[in-house]
């Protein structure tokens, strides 16, 4: 049988080939990302017999590659550079190249033999696609608001106090208007009172007599046209990201409700449409894991334990490896699963009860959603709520 490393770069890659005892059948070739490159890989290749190719998940850089090998019928297995990197240092390797990586990630599969990787269906990526767009435009959208905040204690400080939400319609409706306060003492009540967005959401005369004499006595000196312009700028950059981010949203909403993993996991009290939608982006299929606790392993919901003679710590930390980005972006639905998911809550009040912190107890919870999300998964199930009867012991929690 064959191993193929294939060491991935941005505009060209490294293949290399060996045996079943890591000989080198194919010295360290270098391919370009283009279609005569592609060409002499599967000149090198042959035929999708006996072979297994393997490389590093670098992002978008391989993701083509993958593809193509994949149409060829060659299995791919997607490794984590983590293990690549360990298993260099195991050999006490000190030199590192594209030539050595290609031969290195080709000796790990000859000695590992990992899996191949599935590829997400058309509509998983997709819907990875859409999450990606909608995190992108949510940092953004965050980085406005974070620079108009600046910009309103510079020209206008006093304006929070009766406008506390910068990133909201009417705010940005009226610093649109009014940048500074000198703007708000040289503008007429009314027209300061009719200010807002639509027809019937505007200041309204309290509020905009507050504002106006908070204007008066502001402390406020920077009152330019530059800082005007910016201020301006920022906010129709605001309606402009919050239209876009309703929008991404609501086509995530739509295919979510096409998608028939998705749409079960949001049955699953706490786990909202984007929640269901990061979970597919971020690992295509739950199913895919051999147990409940390989899924949370990847997610990261795991302590690292660590005992060795006498030393007995009072608590684990987390593991620091898994998927940091996805637990990251389950802790708010975690928190709201707790609250509103009786079976969870229950988890939680118990963890509470033995003297657990709070954070400890809710990462318990995350494990328990963890499970309830492999399991509907691979059952193909709604999630149903059972909560243990009054003679039946507190270990026998429902799952779905």
């Amino acid at each position: 049988m064959r191993f193929v490393g294939i060491d991935v770069g941005s505009q060209a890659h490294v293949v290399s080939v060996v045996d079943e005892e890591g000989r080198i059948l194919v010295k360290p070739t270098t391919l370009t990302e283009d279609a005569a490159g592609y060409d002499r890989l599967f000149e090198i290749l042959g035929q999708p017999l006996d072979i297994l190719v393997a490389m590093e998940a670098t992002g978008h850089y391989g993701r083509n590659l993958c593809l193509a090998l994949d149409r060829r019928g060659f299995p791919v297995a997607v490794l984590n550079p983590l293990r690549i990197r360990r298993f260099a240092q195991e050999d006490l390797a000190r030199a590192k190249t594209d030539f050595t990586d290609a031969v290195r990630i080709a000796r790990f599969a000859a000695q590992k033999r990992p899996a191949a990787t599935p590829l997400p269906s058309a509509s998983n990526e997709e819907l990875k696609e859409l999450v990606r767009i909608n995190d992108r435009l949510s940092q953004d959208f965050g980085d406005r608001v974070r620079q108009l905040h600046r910009l309103v204690h510079l020209c206008f400080p006093e304006f929070r106090r009766y406008v506390r939400s910068l990133d909201s319609y009417v705010a940005t409706a009226t610093l649109r208007q009014c940048p500074t306060a000198q703007d708000f003492v040289t503008t007429s009540a009314d027209q300061v009172a009719r200010l807002g967005y639509g027809r019937r959401h505007v200041l309204g005369s309290n509020r905009a007599a507050q504002l106006i004499e908070a204007a008066k006595l502001s402390i406020a000196r920077h009152d330019t046209p530059t800082h005007r312009a910016h201020v301006r700028y920022l906010c129709n950059d605001i309606d402009a990201l919050r239209q876009k981010i309703r929008e991404v949203q609501s086509e995530i909403d739509r295919r979510v409700r096409q998608h028939s993993v998705a749409q079960l996991l949001t049955t699953i009290v706490g786990i909202a449409p984007l929640t269901a939608a990061r979970i597919i982006a971020a690992v295509d299929d739950p199913a895919h894991f051999r147990s409940a606790a390989a899924f949370a392993a990847y997610v990261g919901a795991v302590p690292a334990t660590s005992k060795s003679g006498l030393w007995r710590p009072g608590q684990a930390p987390l593991c620091p490896l898994g998927n940091a980005r996805l637990r990251a972006a389950l802790w708010m639905p975690t928190i709201a699963a707790a609250r509103l998911n009786p079976w969870l809550r229950a988890c939680y009040q118990r963890a509470i009860d033995r003297g657990k912190p709070p954070k400890v107890a809710l990462i318990a919870v995350m494990r328990k959603l963890l499970t309830a999300v492999y399991s509907v998964a691979k059952n193909k199930r709604p999630f149903v709520t059972r909560l243990p009867g009054p003679v039946a012991p507190t270990t026998d929690e429902s799952q779905t």
